[in-house]
């Protein structure tokens, strides 16, 4: 593969919403339908499992995400880099770092409490710098508000447009799954285990399948609603790739309802790495040569590994482990030791990464939060 292809086809972007939206739940659940775990694990309940970006001993405890988990996967020909970012209000100033190495955002909205606070802070640094916006309005497995309403009020509150990609049908237990607008196709779900993919049914909006599965009144009620929809605001992907418009999905991540669909969307939508303006002019992302920027530093991840590691967010070119790169700030050249890649708490030594990748390496005391490392000369 070219280098070109490498990058273009990297999707790095934040997932950040108020706690207890489910946005670690919907992270699991991208991790689950990407191939990258077998069986998901919820944040809080009886269970044993423990979710895959919750790992830290006081977020096991809190069911909340602390530190930025950094995870990788592969799917559908697209390589996925998540930050799982902190909801809770004390660890903002590590959010807000973590924001500067995302491409997108996924905005999780609790179908029952609309915007709220966190959201509201979030969404304004990623409104500064126009990065795509995707909402994904979950928890219809609980009775949630109008889904109308919601939308009206993301235009509202966040001065953002909405555009609905998909149409709920029903909430709480009459959740029975999704129109898709762009395919013209009712999505309905059915999932034995909340571990397990959800599985889906088609019909169209005009098949007599749609009248026997809801009832000749809700499947009429449905079609006007999608009447509807057609007559507001219409889709523009210019206008989301420029943080002007955000595409909006619904969904339960619990249930898995919602999940594959959005994701598939979301990978289309989204943009490959950006370019990104520095102090000596515009970095192309596609630039053969080599640039990354420190975006975290964390010591005492995990007594079992070196405590002390620099997450850098590769903005151009390639990486390779045997190289040597140069450290702006110092003035010194040097070799990234043990560069990893990580899925959570597990993590893996690699001999090459691209642009839109992010990867730790073992900080000696050197680096410091913005420090740039490139190719020599």
């Amino acid at each position: 593969m070219t280098l070109r292809e490498e990058i273009t086809r990297r999707r790095t972007f934040a997932i950040i919403s108020h706690p207890d939206a489910g946005k670690t739940t919907l992270t699991e659940k991208f991790l689950l339908y990407g191939g990258a775990i077998a069986q998901a694990g919820e944040v809080r309940g009886k269970r044993a499992r423990a979710a895959t970006s919750d790992w830290m001993e006081i977020e096991r405890q809190r069911g909340i995400s602390v530190t930025s988990s950094v995870m990788q996967f592969q799917h559908d020909g697209y390589c996925v880099n998540i930050l799982d970012t902190p909801g809770h209000q004390d660890f903002s100033e590590d959010t807000y770092r973590t924001l500067m190495a995302a491409d997108s955002a996924v905005m999780v909205i609790d179908g029952a409490k609309g915007v709220e606070p966190q959201t509201r802070k979030l969404f304004r640094v990623c409104a500064l710098r126009n990065i795509p916006i995707f909402t994904f309005i979950n928890k219809l497995d609980r009775e949630t508000r109008d889904p109308l309403e919601l939308c009206e009020e993301l235009e509202r509150e966040l001065g953002i447009g909405a555009c609905a990609v998909n149409w709920p049908i029903g909430s709480g237990r009459d959740f029975k799954g999704v129109y898709d607008r762009e395919k013209d196709r009712v999505l309905f779900f059915s999932a034995e285990s909340h571990a397990k993919k959800a599985a889906v049914t088609e019909v169209s909006l005009g098949d007599a399948a749609l009248d026997e599965t809801l009832g000749p009144g809700r499947a009429a009620a449905l079609r006007e609603e999608v009447e509807l929809l057609e007559a507001g605001r219409e889709f523009d992907l210019e206008a989301v790739r420029n943080g002007e418009l955000s595409p909006v999905f619904f969904g339960s991540a619990l249930t898995n309802f919602g999940v594959e669909p959005f994701l598939e969307a979301f990978l289309r939508m989204t943009t490959p790495p950006l370019s990104r303006t520095a102090d000596a002019g515009v970095v192309d992302a596609f630039s053969p040569d080599f640039s990354a920027f420190v975006f975290k530093i964390q010591a005492n991840m995990n007594k079992a590994h070196r405590d002390r590691l620099a997450f850098l967010r590769i903005c151009s070119g390639e990486f390779r482990r045997e190289n040597e790169y140069y450290h702006v700030q110092s003035g010194k050249k040097l070799r990234l030791s043990q560069p990893q890649q990580m899925m959570a708490a597990e993590r893996e030594i690699v001999e090459e990464a691209y642009a839109g990748d992010i990867i730790g390496v073992f900080d000696p005391g050197l680096f410091s939060i913005g420090d740039t490392v490139t190719t020599p000369g």
